[in-house]
């Protein structure tokens, strides 16, 4: 395997790749990453600074090693209870202004430090809200701890940008609230709205109010869909609500058949097959059709079982049938995971090729909540010509 999972407190730390090698391509390619939970995403040692800080005695361990170990394997349990637990603990150091604008600024580091050049954080407003802060001072200690990271990013020689995602939870009532927010902070920092949570119980047209607002004041948002649900997930995202993006939308592949049978009978053979031999269902075609970005997690998909592995992760036909994909972490601290990492399994496992780094992540940049010439800038200033350099270079 190319790169193992992170065993460090610190998750920016690794082993120094050979110089020349695919795993040294891969670290310094840049990335941009369009899906990852700023609550999914801290540092173990972090976590346990910040407990001790504001007197949080309920953490499973005390030392970040223990820790980041406990949080892997709670993610990889099967067990939704201890999934959804790991959570219970990063939030509850994420309720101080301090805190959060600490977990932010490492966010932006780490991710610099991996080679992402662009990112879109998300985070609920409405779930640190448990110390008194208003959603308000929420956003603006985010958004703070952004800036600053950005500034020793660039000032360390790896500039990046990060914007903000509000998301509101599927379960609660704050939709229209938090997306009025994300309206508020557009111009500082906040570049769309999100929902997420469970999907089953929880349709997307239960928050049609907050995407008819959205929509009436020009701005962007994308929707969790099709990850722990199917199609009528998918649908009602997409032709009810006019979700942008698609959060994770893996299931999208149920609406394609192999050789007359559905991608999930026997994912080998579907991967396997000639090109003729597919057909895309009427939903399945308008994604493709109308270019809707699908915000793929491979690893948190695996653990989530809403694929069976990375080998057999259903992105890898989606690209070959050229769909708008895009590889993401989802929750790096849950899944020990980073986007080098992210990249070089599918390299790896499912044998994927530096141009197909290229053209995701060309392909994420097309689909950014940041104006066009902006996104312009980085796809043509920064993406092309580091992977040209890469596919120019010698490798090992």
């Amino acid at each position: 395997m190319i790169f193992g999972r992170k065993d460090k407190s610190d998750t920016t730390s690794t082993t120094a790749p050979e110089p020349g090698s695919v795993e040294d391509q891969i670290l310094r390619a840049p990335k941009a990453l369009l899906h990852d939970h700023l609550d999914g995403g801290l540092r173990p040692q972090t976590i346990v600074e910040i407990a001790d800080e504001v007197g949080y005695g309920a953490l499973p361990a005390t030392d970040a090693e223990s820790l980041g170990t406990w949080f892997r394997e709670s993610a990889d349990s099967g067990s939704l209870e201890r999934y959804l637990e790991t959570f219970d603990h990063t939030l509850a150091v994420m309720q101080t202004a301090d805190g959060l604008r600490r977990v932010a600024k490492e966010c932006v580091l780490d991710l610099a430090a991996d080679g992402v050049v662009y990112a879109e954080s998300r985070y609920a407003p409405e779930q640190h809200l448990q110390a008194g802060l208003a959603l308000e001072d929420v956003v603006e200690a985010v958004n703070e701890g952004f800036r600053q990271g950005e500034k020793e990013a660039a000032a360390a020689g790896t500039p990046i940008r990060v914007t903000a995602l509000l998301t509101a939870m599927r379960h609660a009532a704050k939709s229209t609230e938090i997306a009025e927010l994300a309206v508020r902070y557009r111009d500082q920092g906040v570049a769309g709205f999100d929902i997420a949570g469970a999907e089953a119980g929880f349709p997307p047209t239960r928050h049609l109010d907050a995407f008819e607002y959205l929509r009436r004041e020009n701005a962007h948002f994308t929707i969790h869909a099709g990850e722990a649900f199917g199609l009528p997930s998918i649908w009602e995202a997409i032709q009810w609500c006019g979700a942008d993006r698609l959060g994770h939308g893996v299931r999208i592949v149920d609406d394609i058949l192999v050789n007359d049978r559905p991608f999930a009978a026997d994912p080998a053979k579907a991967l396997a097959a000639d090109r003729e031999d597919i057909y895309l269902g009427l939903l399945a075609a308008y994604v493709r059709d109308t270019r809707i970005p699908l915000e793929m997690c491979p690893s948190s998909n695996v653990q989530t079982g809403a694929a069976e592995s990375v080998a057999l992760h259903p992105i890898t036909l989606l690209k070959r049938l050229r769909f708008r994909v895009t590889v993401n972490t989802d929750n790096r601290l849950m899944s020990g995971t980073s986007m080098s990492r992210e990249m070089g399994l599918l390299v790896d496992e499912a044998g994927w090729t530096m141009d197909d780094l290229r053209w995701v992540t060309i392909n994420a940049m097309k689909s950014a909540f940041i104006p066009f010439d902006e996104r312009l800038a980085i796809i043509d200033g920064v993406v092309k010509p580091g992977y040209d350099a890469l596919l120019q270079a010698p490798t090992a």
